[in-house]
This record gives C-alpha cells, structure tokens and sequence, in this order.
C-alpha cells in the first residue's frame, strides 16, 4: 500500500500535532532524528516551531504522507541554501516514518517523494541530508541513490561514552 504524499499542506492543529506526535513516537523508538529516548512532546515541541517558522519564512518546506486512515505516517523537511553559491541543492532533515509503518517501503516511498518534490523546486540539483551512525541508516539512504561524502568521527554525543559519526549523503538529482 502506498502512502499519500503531499507538498506544503496547510499546517493547522491537527497536521501539527500529527507531525508532533509522528517525531515523538520515531525518537522514543530510538529514531535518529535530533533526540534520545524518552522524550515527550514537549520535548519535541520547540524543534518542531524552529521548522515551522522556517516554512513561514520560505526557507523550508514541508512534505507529509499520510497512511489509508489520513494519519501523518511520515514526514520530511526540504531547507534552501541561503548562500548564493550553494542554492543549486538543498537540505532534507528531520526523516521519519512512524514505527508501526516500518518495514513495508514508506521510507523508500518517502525519499522517492522528496526527490520529485526537489525537482520540483527550479534549479536544485542535488539533495544532501545526514545521518547517525550506528544505526545502518548510511545503507538504507544508499540503497535508495544516496552517497556518502564526507564523515565526521564521534560528531554527536548519544550519551556519555556514546560517540557516533555525523554522515554526510547526496543524492544527484540530474
């Protein structure tokens, strides 16, 4: 089953929460996305207003996909580059897809959504995203056309004695 996907949908309270809900529920499930278990939503809460007012702003973009129910199964944010020499890609962060729809292909669906929805946008030529180590993440962006380019050993602390590397990806889109 496919998931509907759709490109700046109006953000109101129950996008919102669903969103909210969908990165809570993928970081308690220990999903690399900015946080380590447990947090709540209100942990959450104040990344997720920094990526609204990006949107608000038009330096981000929001793509969302919803399951057969309506429910936001996933969810990712496309940034501009706002220096001139790099606004030929752009950035996808904050890659999720909730853990009851692991394992059926949304996250291939997701990223597949995201590179048309890069094409898209004019003049963007690639999409680069990074990712934790640890996890295998760098294999499952891989499969679907990413490379990795570069490689930060022990950039980000999971916890005391914990390092893990920041990695780097891009996907060409021409």
């Amino acid at each position: 089953m496919a998931l509907e996907f759709s490109l700046d949908p109006p953000v109101g309270p129950v996008l919102r929460d669903g969103i909210l809900g969908l990165w809570t529920d993928v970081s308690n499930a220990d999903g690399a996305v900015g946080f380590v278990p447990p947090v709540s939503r209100e942990d959450v809460r104040p990344e997720l207003v920094r990526h609204l007012v990006a949107m608000a702003e038009g330096r981000a973009r929001l793509l969302v996909g919803r399951d057969a129910d309506g429910e936001v199964a996933a969810a990712a944010f496309l940034t501009y580059n706002a220096h001139r020499l790099m606004r030929h890609w752009i950035w996808l962060y904050t890659v999720m897809v909730h853990p009851r729809h692991q394992g059926r292909g949304y996250g291939r669906q997701l990223l597949a959504a995201a590179a048309d929805a890069a094409r898209g946008m004019g003049g963007v030529d690639a999409i680069r995203l990074t990712c934790r180590s640890g996890a295998g993440l760098e294999r499952f962006y891989a499969s679907c056309g990413y490379k990795e380019v570069g490689r930060v050993p022990d950039a980000i602390r999971v916890s005391d004695g914990d390092y893990r590397d920041d990695i780097t990806m891009l996907l060409p889109l021409v």
